[in-house]
């Protein structure tokens, strides 16, 4: 599988997949990627490959766009504060989020990379149960030393925030859909155009619909959210409810969301999915340094103060 990290590109309120031209979009962001990021980016007018300068992710090759909510803590004073990401194992990055493009697991079965333009989203921000949420999106509270705990969602993997201290914090993990239509590159939802097997699971190599017949690979995101700062039970509320809230104002945890528009340089992606490249080195890829990955930052298209302890999360009220 590739593996590689993506630093924070900027964090923002901007949405051109959901909220296209709106600045500032209705809630907060944490991108990472090309930085010809930007309101709109129409796939009819806009190339994130010629339109960007630099790219915040390892694979120098790779200008998409990946993007999620941000989460924040709330102290027991009401005052809120930016809870920031961590680097995962064996990676460098400042903030942001690990990348997968991930095979069939078979070793033998073959996958089609996302076409230009294509772009898609998982998860709901609207979302305050689990009742309708999408398949594999989840959170891990990770201990000390970091202990795995198998497989993303599984074990003791929630759809909603942890309801405890994590002593080494929370992982967030958001997988996307493995099948598409093979026509449409975007749909009016983000999501109609692919979909999930239609029996058995990525993994087990099941069968695409036939709605959906085309295989991809499965896109999948970690991010690491360093919620050590504020384990100190002194500051949560004091009927010892989770403090963490999405930048949606959900603390909940069920809307967490990741958005995707693809952006790699020519036919990259496909010929690092056909001879399966694995983790951030490959041979098929151009790759650049961790600290040229840093360099690639943009300011703030809608000014938000997002670092500061705040009376309240940009842009919302948050759910009480």
């Amino acid at each position: 599988m590739i593996r590689f990290g993506c630093s924070q590109l900027v964090i923002e309120r901007l949405d051109p997949l959901v909220s296209p031209g709106a600045a500032p979009s209705p809630h907060l962001h944490q991108i990472v990627g090309g930085n010809s990021f930007n309101t709109t980016m129409d796939p009819s007018n806009h190339d994130l490959v010629s339109g960007s300068t630099c790219t915040s992710c390892t694979y120098a090759d790779d200008f998409s766009n990946y993007w999620t909510a941000v989460m924040y803590f709330r102290a027991r004073n009401g005052t809120y504060k930016r809870v920031r990401q961590f680097p995962n194992v064996g990676l460098r990055t400042d903030g942001g989020i690990t990348v997968y493009y991930i095979p069939p697991y078979d070793g033998k079965t073959t996958v089609t990379a996302f076409k230009p333009g294509f772009r898609m989203l998982v998860g709901d921000s609207s979302l305050r149960s689990g009742s309708a949420q999408q398949r594999q999106l989840c959170h891990r509270c990770l201990g000390v030393k970091y202990d795995q705990g198998g497989a993303p969602c599984t074990g003791s993997d929630s759809k909603n925030l942890p309801n405890r201290d994590c002593p080494g914090g929370i992982r967030t993990t958001i997988t996307f859909p493995t099948c598409w239509d093979g026509k449409n590159i975007d749909s009016p939802d983000h999501k109609s155009h692919v979909a999930y097997p239609a029996s058995g699971t990525f993994e087990s190599v099941g069968q695409c619909p036939l709605t959906h017949p085309i295989r991809l690979p499965q896109l999948m995101y970690e991010v690491m959210w360093d919620t050590r700062p504020f384990n100190d039970k002194s500051l949560w509320p004091e009927d010892g409810s989770q403090p963490f809230f999405w930048s949606t104002g959900d603390k909940s945890g069920y809307s967490q969301h990741g958005d995707y528009m693809f952006g790699w340089k020519g036919d990259s992606l496909q010929r690092a999915l056909d001879v399966r490249c694995n983790n951030a080195v490959c041979g098929q890829l151009k790759t650049q340094s961790s600290e040229e990955a840093l360099k690639c930052t943009k300011a703030q298209t809608a000014p938000d103060d997002v670092d500061g302890w705040l009376s309240e999360i940009p842009g919302q009220m948050s759910d009480e």
